[in-house]
C-alpha cells in the first residue's frame, strides 16, 4: 500500500508542478486546472527522452526529481490563486482516490488491476521489466508507445517500488489528474456542484470500467482528449489566457503526450477537435462580432455569464497556432519512425477477431455514464439488474445529453462541442471500419465528453433571461441531482468490482514458454494465489500458447497427471513435488522441472491459446 500510494503522491506531485511550470511560462499567471493534463504530458515526454539512457532509467527518475523541484522553486511568486487552487482541489482528489481504491479495499490487497478482466497488462509488465533494465521487446520494436512505461520506471528506480505498484499508481494518479482537470470547466461554480461535477466528468463509467481492467493508456487518453477540448476553451473564453501569444502551447503539449500514449491514433480524437472547432469559431465570427461586444472572463477562469464572440484576429492568431504546431512537431520528431512501425500493430487489423477481451460490440449508450453494472462488457439483463434498468438509464440520460447540446450550442461552447462532435465521429469510424474491440475504446475515451456536455450545463448558472426560460429551473436541478447519483452509483459498481491479481511480477513464467511450447504442463500454484488473487487467469496468460494445468500446492496429489511433461512450482528447490523430475530451469520465484519418464495417456490439461486468455471468464 505505501509504495502505491507514494508512485500516486509522486505522479500527482510531478504533473501538477511541470504543468503548472509550462501554463506560467506561456504567459499565464492564474494556476490552471489543465496543469494536470500538461504536466502528465511532460512527464510522459521526458520519462521516454531519457529512459533508455545509461543507468536504465535512473536518469529518468533524476530528471524528474530535479525537474520538479526547479519548478516548484521556479512557480514561487510566479503563479496567483495557489492557495485557493488547493482548497478547490483537495476535496476533488481525497474523493477520487477514494474511488480508485475501492478495488482494493473490496479485495483486501493491492496488485495488477484488471486480473481475470483483461490479461494485457501482462506484455505491459514484460515490456517495463525489459525497459528498467535496457532490454528490447516485442512492444518496444514493433513501435508501440511506451512513455507510460517510462513513467513506471522512472517511478521503480526512484521510489524503489516494484512495477505493480508503479503501474497501480500511476493508473490512480490518472484519474485524480482527470478529476482534476475537469475543474476547468466548473471553475465558477459553487464548491459543492463544482466537485460534484469534476467527479462526474473525471470518473465517468466507462473511465471507471476500463480503470477496472488496468486499461491505464485508454484513461489516459481520455484525459488527454478532455483537456486538449478545454485547453482550446481556455484559450478563447478565458481573459487571461485570450490575448497571449502562446495560449495554444498547452494543446500542444497535451497533443505530445497523446503521441507518446497512444502513438499515431491518439491524434485522431485531437485533429478532429481542433478542425472542427476551427471551423465552427471561423463560420460564427461573423455572427459573433455583431453580438454584444463579448463577455467578460472572470480573473481566475472562464466566466459563464454571457455568450462570447470568437476571440481570434488574424495574423495574431495564426501565429499563436503555427507556435503550437512548431512546438508539437519538435515534442514528438523522436517518435516519428515508431509512430510508423506501429501502423502495422495487429490491434489495427479489421480482418482479425477483434474482440480482445470483449464479447460482442459494446453499446454506445455507455459512454452516457448510466449502465448499472460491475462488467461493461455484459449485454442488458446479463447482470443482476434487469434490461429495463438499462434502457431507462440510457434514454434519461440521452435526453440530458440532448438538452445539454442545445444549450451549449446556445452559449457557443465550441470546444467542448467540437470534442464531442470529433469523439462521436471517431467512435463511427471505428464501429463501421474498425473491430469491436477498437469501437469499445473509443467510447472509452468519448465518455468524459459526453459527461461534460450533460453535466456543465445542468450545473451551471443560466446566462441570460432566454436561457433561463429554457433551462427549466427546478426541474434541470432535480435532473442533475437524479443524474449525478446514478451515475455515481454505476461508476463506484465499477470501481467495486474491479479484480485484484497479485501483488508483485516476474517475467519467470513468459520465459518458460519457449521451454514449455505446446507440451502440457502442471502448474503448482499457491493457495492463497489462485484463491485471493486471480492466479489463475495470470497464470494462463503468462503461459499461453501450450497444455497447462493449474492446481493449488496443497492438493496436488502424489501421482503426477498422464501426458504432462513439465512441471512448474514456486518457492525455490526445497522439495520436488513428485519422483522421477529434474530441474530444467531455475528463475525465481519459480522453478521448471521436467519429466524423465512421463505418465502415459492423454493429458487433461486444456490448451491456452492466446484468443481464450484474451476473452476470459464470461460470469458477472
Amino acid at each position: 500500500m505505501i509504495g502505491t500510494y507514494a508512485a500516486v503522491l509522486a505522479v500527482c506531485a510531478a504533473s501538477l508542478a511541470l504543468g503548472q511550470a509550462a501554463v506560467a511560462l506561456c504567459g499565464v499567471r492564474q494556476w490552471s486546472w489543465l496543469s494536470p493534463a500538461v504536466g502528465l504530458a511532460l512527464l510522459c515526454a521526458i520519462c521516454w527522452g531519457t529512459v533508455r539512457l545509461p543507468g536504465d532509467g535512473v536518469i529518468s527518475a533524476v530528471a524528474v526529481l530535479v525537474l520538479t523541484v526547479g519548478t516548484v522553486l521556479f512557480l514561487r511568486g510566479r503563479t496567483e490563486g495557489v492557495g485557493t487552487a488547493l482548497r478547490t482541489g483537495a476535496p476533488v482528489a481525497l474523493l477520487a482516490l477514494a474511488a480508485a481504491s475501492l478495488p482494493f479495499v473490496a479485495e483486501g490487497h493491492f496488485g495488477i488491476l484488471g486480473t481475470s478482466f483483461n490479461p494485457d497488462m501482462s506484455q505491459h509488465l514484460l515490456a517495463t521489466d525489459h525497459l528498467a533494465h535496457g532490454a528490447g521487446s516485442p512492444l518496444l520494436h514493433q513501435g508501440y508507445p511506451l512513455g507510460p512505461h517510462s513513467i513506471v520506471v522512472a517511478l521503480s528506480k526512484g521510489l524503489g517500488v516494484n512495477l505493480v505498484q508503479g503501474f497501480t499508481g500511476l493508473t490512480i494518479a490518472a484519474a485524480i489528474l482527470a478529476s482534476l482537470t475537469a475543474l476547468t470547466a466548473f471553475a465558477n461554480l459553487p464548491s459543492l456542484r463544482r466537485t460534484a461535477g469534476a467527479l462526474a466528468v473525471g470518473l465517468t463509467y466507462m473511465v471507471a470500467s476500463y480503470y477496472a481492467q488496468g486499461s491505464f493508456k485508454e484513461t489516459i487518453q481520455a484525459l488527454y482528449v478532455l483537456a486538449f477540448a478545454l485547453s482550446l476553451r481556455e484559450a478563447t473564453r478565458n481573459e487571461s489566457w485570450r490575448n497571449l501569444p502562446l495560449r495554444f502551447i498547452p494543446a500542444a503539449v497535451i497533443a505530445a503526450g497523446s503521441v507518446y500514449t497512444y502513438s499515431f491514433p491518439g491524434l485522431i480524437w485531437l485533429v478532429g477537435t481542433a478542425a472542427i472547432w476551427l471551423l465552427a469559431e471561423l463560420t460564427l465570427k461573423g455572427v459573433g462580432s455583431s453580438a454584444s461586444g463579448g463577455m467578460r472572463g472572470a480573473e481566475n477562469g472562464p466566466s459563464l455569464a454571457r455568450p462570447q464572440a470568437p476571440l481570434i484576429p488574424p495574423p495574431a492568431a495564426w501565429r499563436s497556432v503555427l507556435l503550437a504546431v512548431l512546438l508539437f512537431v519538435v515534442l514528438v520528431a523522436p517518435e516519428i519512425g515508431r509512430m510508423i512501425d506501429f501502423h502495422s500493430f495487429e490491434t489495427f487489423d479489421p480482418n482479425g477477431p477483434g474482440l480482445g477481451n470483449l464479447f460482442g460490440q459494446v453499446s454506445p449508450f455507455e459512454a452516457l455514464g448510466i449502465w448499472p453494472s460491475g462488467d461493461f462488457r455484459l449485454a442488458p439483463g446479463d447482470g443482476a439488474v434487469p434490461a429495463f434498468g438499462y434502457h431507462l438509464g440510457a434514454a434519461f440520460a440521452l435526453a440530458l445529453l440532448a438538452y445539454g447540446a442545445v444549450r451549449c450550442i446556445r452559449r457557443r461552447e465550441t470546444a467542448i462541442l467540437s470534442g464531442f462532435a470529433a469523439a462521436c465521429l471517431a467512435y463511427a469510424a471505428a464501429r463501421v471500419g474498425g473491430t469491436p474491440y477498437t469501437a469499445a475504446k473509443a467510447i472509452e475515451i468519448a465518455a468524459p465528453l459526453c459527461a461534460l456536455v450533460i453535466v456543465l450545463p445542468l450545473l451551471d448558472r443560466p446566462a441570460d433571461a432566454g436561457e433561463r426560460r429554457f433551462s427549466g429551473g427546478a426541474i434541470a436541478g432535480l435532473a442533475a441531482l437524479v443524474y449525478l447519483a446514478a451515475a455515481a452509483v454505476c461508476s463506484l459498481l465499477a470501481f467495486a468490482n474491479a479484480p485484484v491479481g497479485p501483488p508483485s511480477y516476474s517475467p519467470a513464467l513468459t520465459g518458460f514458454r519457449p521451454l514449455i511450447a505446446a507440451d502440457s504442463t502442471l502448474v503448482l500454484a499457491s493457495p492463497q494465489l489462485l484463491a485471493e488473487q486471480h492466479g489463475a487467469p495470470y497464470i494462463s496468460w503468462e503461459l499461453r500458447g501450450g497444455r497447462v494445468c493449474i492446481k493449488s500446492a496443497d492438493e496436488a496429489g502424489h501421482a503426477l497427471l498422464p501426458g504432462v511433461r513439465f512441471v512448474v512450482t514456486q518457492g525455490g528447490l526445497k522439495q520436488q513435488p513428485y519422483s522421477g523430475l529434474r530441474v530444467l530451469k531455475v528463475a525465481p520465484p519459480y522453478v521448471l522441472w521436467e519429466t524423465v519418464d512421463p505418465v502415459r495417456g492423454s493429458s487433461p490439461c486444456p490448451l491456452i491459446a492466446v484468443r481464450q486468455a484474451r476473452q476470459g471468464p464470461r460470469s458477472h
